[in-house]
C-alpha cells in the first residue's frame, strides 16, 4: 500500500498439553513452546510494530511461587528486544548452573517463561498512545489464581464510553484510557463474580485449603464469564486471555470482522490471527487449521480440554475485506488466489484505458503488497490478448492473408509487457523529529528503474493495492513515475474508493483525510451543491442525538459517478509544478468485482458505508460532524 495506514494487531497463543520434559525428550528443548510462540509472532510482524508483549502462566506451582509473568516493549524492533532479553536471562541462568536444560523442572522453576501457557501480542497504536502502559497484554492481579487475568486483542470497540459508564454503575473507578482497559475490567468484574459464587457455594459445604482452590479452578465457567461481560460490546475483535489457574480463552466478534485461527493435536493448542503462520510454524496442511467461529469463545481448561461455544447472538458475517486486500500475509493460499483475482478483475478497465495498445504499454506495480495482484492482472491480460490473437489469426487465415510478418506483429510485438518500474529504496527513519525532514525522506522511499519505459511512446500502468489518502501518490509516486516521461500514467487500485471511516481495527477514522471524500467535497463546491454538506451535517447531528442507524454521509456521494470522483482525485493528487504534461488516470476496483474476488470476506463498510454494527453508523455520522465542525481526532 503506497498510503501506509495502521491497522489491527496480531495475537498468538500456545497451550502445551504435555509436561516440559516431554518436549525436551522429543524435540531436544524444554523451550519448544516458547520458541513456537515467538515464531508465530515473527510470522505476523506485518500486523504490528509499535509494540510487543508476551505473557506466561505456569501450571502446578507451589504456594508462594510466582506463576504468572509478563514482558512488554515499545522500542524499535520490540519483538527482537523481548526475545533477546528473555533468552539472555535464560542463558545467564544456564551459565550459572541454576538451569540445566536437560532437566525441565529447573527450567520451569527458574525461567519466567518456562511455562505451559504462553500468549503474545503485536501492536499497532490506534489509541492509547505508544508507551509501555498501552502495550498488551494487560494484567489484572490477585492472590487468587482464578482472579488473575492477562488480556490481549486485535480489536476496536465503538462504545468504550458506554462500557466505562457501565463500570461506574457497578461501583468501579475505571481508568479512561483505552477500550482494552474497559474490556479487561469488564471481564475481570464477572470473573470475580464467578469466583465468588463458586467460593461461597463450596465454603457452605466446608471445602477449604488447596481443595477449595482446586475446585474453584475446575468449576470456573470461562464461557459464562465472557457471555456476561460481552453483552454491550460493539465492534470487531479477537480477544485472547490467560487466567492464573491455567485456563485460557480466545473469543471472536459475532460478525467475524477480525480474523482468528487455531490448531490442535495431542501436544499443543495454538492460535494466531492468520492461518499461514500456524501452517508454517507447525508444518501443517491447510485442512488442519480451523477458523474460530464468529461469536464463539474457545476455552482451554486447566485440565487440557478444548471447547468452542457461542457467547453472544449471531450477526450476519462481515469479515474484513481489507485483510485479504492488504493486511494478512500473502502466502496463505486463499489470500494469494484472491489477490490474483483482484488484479485479474481489473483487466477490462485497464484494456479500455490503454485502448488495446499492447505494443506501447508497460505494466508494473507498487511494491510490495500489490505484487500478487499484478501477477493476476498480467495473467488476465495475456488471456485477453491470446483471445484477440486467436481471432485475428482465424480471420487472416480465412482471408488468406496470414503471413510470418502478420504473426510476428500479432504475437511478438504486441504482447503484455511487465517491468519492475518501481522499487522500495529506503525506510523512513522514524527517529527524525522534524516533520519537513520526515516528509522529504518519505518522498524518497520509492525509486524507479530508468530506461524501463520508452519516453513519449509507452503507456505506464501501475498496480497499487489501495488508495486511502492519496498522500504518497501526490508527494512521491507520480513525481518519480513522471521522470520516465511515459505517454500516459494509469494507477490501478485493487480496492474500490475508500469513502467512509473504519472503527473496527483499521486506523482510518478521520473522514476528511480520505482522498475520495476530499474529491467529492470539491465537486460539490464546483457545481454549486455545497448546501448538501450543511444538510448532511444537520441529519448527522440529529441521528447522533436519537442514536439511529442511518448513514447520512452516503448522500454526498450520490450526485456523482465513481468515474467523476476518480477524475477529480486525479486533479487533487497530481503534483503541482510537474513538468511532464502527460495524462494521468486512476482506476478503482468495483465493489462487485471485489466481492467476486473475495467472496467470503464481504465486510466492505469503508467502501459502501454499510456497517455491520450500530456503532459503525454512529461513528460515520460523528466523523462527518467532526469534519464539518473542524474538529480533529477519532470519532469514537
Amino acid at each position: 500500500m503506497s498510503d501506509k495506514i495502521r491497522h489491527e494487531c496480531g495475537v498468538a497463543l500456545v497451550r502445551l498439553l504435555k509436561p516440559l520434559s516431554y518436549y525436551q525428550e522429543k524435540y531436544g528443548s524444554p523451550l519448544w513452546g516458547f520458541t513456537k510462540l515467538f515464531l508465530l509472532m515473527e510470522k505476523q510482524h506485518n500486523r504490528g510494530q509499535d509494540g510487543a508483549g508476551v505473557a506466561c502462566v505456569k501450571l502446578d506451582m507451589a504456594a508462594g511461587e510466582p506463576f504468572m509473568f509478563r514482558e512488554r516493549n515499545v522500542k524499535s524492533n520490540p519483538l527482537d528486544r523481548i526475545v533477546r532479553t528473555l533468552l539472555n536471562g535464560y542463558n545467564a541462568q544456564v551459565d550459572a548452573g541454576v538451569i540445566h536444560p536437560e532437566f525441565a523442572d529447573t527450567v520451569k522453576q527458574h525461567f519466567e517463561f518456562g511455562g505451559e501457557l504462553l500468549m503474545g501480542h503485536l501492536r499497532y497504536g490506534t489509541s492509547g498512545g505508544y508507551n509501555t502502559s498501552s502495550c498488551h497484554p494487560y494484567f489484572r492481579r490477585s492472590p487468587w489464581p482464578t482472579r488473575n487475568l492477562a488480556l490481549c486483542g486485535n480489536f476496536n470497540l465503538t462504545n468504550t464510553e458506554e462500557l466505562n459508564r457501565s463500570l461506574i454503575a457497578m461501583g468501579q473507578h475505571p481508568i479512561f484510557e483505552t477500550d482494552t482497559q474497559a474490556i479487561l475490567e469488564k471481564i475481570g468484574f464477572f470473573l470475580d463474580e464467578e469466583h465468588e459464587d463458586i467460593y461461597r457455594f463450596l465454603r457452605k459445604r466446608d471445602v477449604s485449603g488447596t481443595d477449595l482452590s482446586r475446585q474453584i479452578s475446575e468449576d470456573l465457567d470461562v464461557a459464562r464469564v465472557i457471555t456476561r461481560a460481552s453483552q454491550n460490546w460493539d465492534g470487531g475483535y479477537t480477544l485472547a486471555g490467560l487466567i492464573g489457574n491455567g485456563d485460557a480463552f480466545v473469543a471472536r466478534d459475532p460478525s467475524g470482522i477480525r480474523p482468528c485461527f487455531y490448531f490442535q493435536n495431542d501436544e499443543v493448542v495454538a492460535f494466531a490471527s492468520e492461518r499461514a503462520p500456524l501452517m508454517t510454524v507447525f508444518d501443517l496442511a491447510v485442512d488442519q487449521v480451523r477458523e474460530v467461529d464468529p461469536g464463539h469463545v474457545v476455552v482451554i481448561k486447566r485440565r487440557g480440554t478444548v471447547t468452542s461455544v457461542p457467547f453472544t447472538a449471531p450477526l450476519p458475517r462481515s469479515s474484513c475485506s481489507f485483510e485479504r486486500i492488504y493486511f494478512s500475509r500473502g502466502n496463505d493460499e486463499d489470500i494469494y488466489r484472491e489477490r490474483q483475482a483482484l488484479g485479474g478483475n481489473l483487466a477490462d478497465q485497464v484494456i479500455a484505458s490503454i485502448q488495446h495498445d499492447w505494443g506501447n504499454t508497460v505494466f508494473s506495480f507498487i511494491p510490495n503488497t500489490a505484487e500478487t495482484a499484478f501477477y493476476g492482472l498480467m495473467s488476465a491480460l495475456r488471456t485477453r490478448r491470446r483471445d484477440e490473437v486467436k481471432a485475428a489469426i482465424l480471420e487472416a487465415s480465412q482471408k488468406g492473408t496470414l503471413t510470418e510478418a502478420v504473426l510476428d506483429d500479432l504475437i511478438l510485438r504486441n504482447w503484455p509487457r511487465g517491468e519492475k518500474v518501481v522499487s522500495k529504496d529506503i525506510k523512513l527513519r522514524t527517529f527524525i523529529g522534524q516533520e519537513n525532514l520526515r516528509n522529504q525522506l518519505a518522498s524518497h522511499v520509492y525509486d524507479i528503474t530508468y530506461g524501463s519505459v520508452r519516453p513519449g511512446q509507452d503507456n505506464l500502468v501501475v498496480v497499487d493495492d489501495s488508495i486511502v489518502r492519496g498522500t504518497t501518490l501526490r508527494r512521491s509516486i507520480l513525481r518519480i513515475l513522471a521522470r520516465l516521461k511515459p505517454k500516459k500514467i494509469v494507477i490501478v487500485s485493487t480496492a474500490p474508493q475508500i469513502r467512509y471511516p473504519d472503527c473496527y481495527g483499521i486506523d482510518m477514522s478521520v473522514l476528511g483525510k480520505f482522498i475520495a471524500f476530499e474529491a467529492v467535497v470539491a465537486l460539490l463546491h464546483e457545481r454549486g451543491q455545497s448546501q448538501l454538506l450543511d444538510e448532511v451535517y444537520a441529519l448527522c447531528v440529529d441521528e447522533g442525538r436519537k442514536g439511529g442507524s442511518v448513514n447520512h454521509v452516503r448522500r454526498i456521494y450520490e450526485p456523482f459517478t465513481p468515474a467523476e470522483i476518480s477524475k477529480k482525485i486525479v486533479e487533487l493528487v497530481r503534483p503541482k509544478g510537474l513538468e511532464w504534461t502527460g495524462e494521468v488516470e486512476i482506476i478503482f476496483q468495483t465493489v462487485e468485482n471485489l466481492h467476486a474476488a473475495v467472496p467470503n470476506h464481504r465486510g466492505d463498510w469503508y467502501f459502501t458505508g454499510k456497517y455491520p454494527t450500530p456503532g459503525g453508523f454512529r461513528v460515520v455520522n460523528q466523523a462527518f460532524v467532526n469534519y464539518h465542525e473542524k474538529q480533529d481526532g477519532r470519532s469514537y
